[in-house]
């Protein structure tokens, strides 16, 4: 979007394509308005603009500065996990007229609704609202007739008898929505499921995220949707299996046997020689293993590939491997560098952030890698990348 057009609607009091904020004081009015303009409501298919240094009436805010901290700070809104999924947005400095904004572009979602802490905004002629039960059906609605990421496809062959209702309202629910808004939410089971992008379509089927996450059988759907564990005597593949584990059934519960089972396989050395007090050292970083492990069950291809998720522990190294290559902006070449994040199955990240397997988007990689430096375990070329896989090799701590 160039200047011309950014100085129309910061001067149009009228659009509901723009919003102007004095000041970064209220972050959660920023936040609520990116949902909104993610949305989409009105159907415009246009991006819509968040002015911070702006007046209501459009005038520059007296003494508003923009600098690279401010924009670094508005830029993390995306991906501080307060906004489900991701909107597509950019932020950036303008000189506009003589004065320096901080604008924030948001695109509309192909992926609505775009919930902040739960719930989903919209626009309402020059205002934001909470979506109401109509509003959120038609928002459901667009992203059945635009969304392309195979995540929330619908399952043909499914029924909502194939979801574990009881684990989506025992469990599920309440990890994703605030107790205020499931206390508010009069909708119907089905309603909720479509909501949250469990199920979709009409008549109401289950997606792909909804067998993954609480289906009963997903293998019966998604046949490569497990982990496999093996556990080798020496350091190669024809080595001695010293255990075996195969880790399906719904994510909810698979991720957390997983958590499990990398604690159970660690070996820590004490060491009470060279400090006051003991030092306890892993062979490998719980922190680590767990990081690269989520990353390849959240990235890994489920719509052709029928591989599992392995985990094969060597004596002198763990092994992950996620089918499935790189996606969108991310290559072989910039494969783990900062910063450059993409999501195959950005529905997914979402629940997996919800149930606390993620606590902040974008970052797994980087986390891993520090966890081993600080461990003293190498954690360069930790990573061979190819179209169709990804591996991730995490070497013994010597």
């Amino acid at each position: 979007m160039n200047d011309k057009e950014l100085i129309g609607l910061l001067q149009d009091l009228e659009s509901d394509r723009v919003e102007r904020k004095a000041s970064v004081s209220d972050k959660e009015k920023i936040c609520q308005a990116i949902c909104a303009f993610a949305n989409d409501l009105p159907g415009h298919r246009r991006a819509g603009v968040v002015f911070i240094g702006a007046s209501d009436d459009g005038t520059p805010a007296s003494g508003f500065q923009v600098d690279d901290r401010l924009i670094l700070s508005l830029s993390d809104l995306r991906d501080n996990g307060n906004i489900e999924p991701f909107p597509v947005m950019s932020v950036t400095k303008h000189d506009l007229e003589g004065f320096a904004y901080a604008v924030i572009v948001v695109q509309p979602s192909q992926n609505p609704p775009i919930r902040f802490k739960g719930s989903p905004w919209i626009r309402v002629g020059s205002r934001r609202a909470i979506a109401s039960r109509e509003e959120e059906h038609r928002l459901n609605e667009k992203r059945m007739a635009f969304s392309r990421f195979y995540d929330i496809s619908v399952v043909p062959q499914a029924q909502i008898d194939d979801l574990d209702l009881n684990l989506f309202n025992r469990v599920y629910l309440p990890s994703a929505l605030p107790p205020d808004v499931l206390l508010q939410n009069s909708r119907s089971e089905e309603e909720r499921l479509a909501a949250l992008r469990f199920a979709g379509g009409s008549p109401v089927i289950p997606t792909v995220l909804g067998i993954l996450t609480i289906g009963k059988d997903p293998l019966q759907f998604l046949p490569g949707a497990y982990i496999q564990f093996l556990r080798f005597e020496g350091t190669e593949l024809g080595d001695p299996i010293k255990d075996e584990k195969r880790i399906d059934g719904p994510l909810i519960e698979g991720l957390r046997q997983l958590d499990e089972l990398l604690r159970l396989n660690l070996s820590v050395e004490i060491d009470i020689s060279s400090a006051v007090t003991e030092i306890r050292r892993p062979d490998y970083p719980i922190v680590a293993l767990r990081q690269l492990a989520l990353n390849a069950v959240l990235h890994r291809n489920y719509e052709t590939s029928n591989a599992p998720v392995r985990i094969y522990w060597f004596k002198d190294r763990v092994e992950i491997y996620s089918p499935g290559g790189p996606f969108g902006q991310v290559s072989r070449d910039n494969f783990g560098q900062p910063g450059i994040t993409d999501y195959r199955n950005p529905d997914l990240a979402e629940v997996m952030k919800n149930l606390g397997y993620v606590q902040k988007f974008g970052v797994g990689i980087q986390t891993a890698i520090k966890a081993l430096r600080e461990n003293g375990n190498p954690a360069d070329d930790l990573f061979e990348v190819n179209e169709n896989n990804v591996l991730a090799v995490i070497r013994r701590r010597s």
